[in-house]
């Protein structure tokens, strides 16, 4: 049994330009070998090109892409075990917090981009952003309502909690 006592949470900082935690969330996950000025050149190339598309800061197109795919459930995997082999798995539908949510839908917009057909990852995480902020269909709001759609199936195993 640990001694230490509980972590204690950690804030996320802001980003130097936008002064923003959810740009800086959002480039830490974007960031691939630890190139992280790499990805802030992109996420302000791409609010560049946010800005000259829609007439509206960047920041806030970012927070609403992310307002429209944060999902309310998801769904956990949990196994019943009978005997000594085999077992059952269910899918359970789980409520998912709010930071939690956010984290996800980061995740969502970030892999929806780079599966997009664009010439870069600016032009990919710009027209993701767009698609998702208004009520275009992008695959982050897809993945949105997949999930839900698989913890609506199975609802049936709620109580197996």
């Amino acid at each position: 049994m640990s001694r230490r006592g509980t972590a204690k949470k950690k804030t996320e900082k802001f980003d130097p330009i936008c002064c923003s935690r959810v740009v800086n969330m959002l480039v830490n996950r974007m960031m691939k070998d630890g190139k992280k000025s790499l990805a802030y050149k992109i996420f302000y190339r791409a609010g560049i090109g946010i800005r000259k598309e829609t007439k509206k800061n960047p920041v806030y197109v970012l927070r609403q892409a992310i307002g429209r795919v944060i999902p309310s459930v998801g769904v956990k995997i949990r196994k019943r075990k009978k005997g000594k082999k085999g077992g059952k798995t269910y899918k359970i539908p789980v409520a998912i917090t709010i930071p939690q949510g956010i984290l996800l839908a980061i995740r969502w917009l970030i892999e929806a981009s780079r599966k997009r057909s664009g010439t870069s990852m600016v032009s990919q995480l710009r027209s993701e952003l767009i698609d998702a902020a208004s009520k275009k269909r992008g695959n982050a709001i897809r993945k949105k309502e997949q999930t839900h759609k698989m913890a609506e199936a199975s609802r049936t195993f709620a109580h197996f909690r």
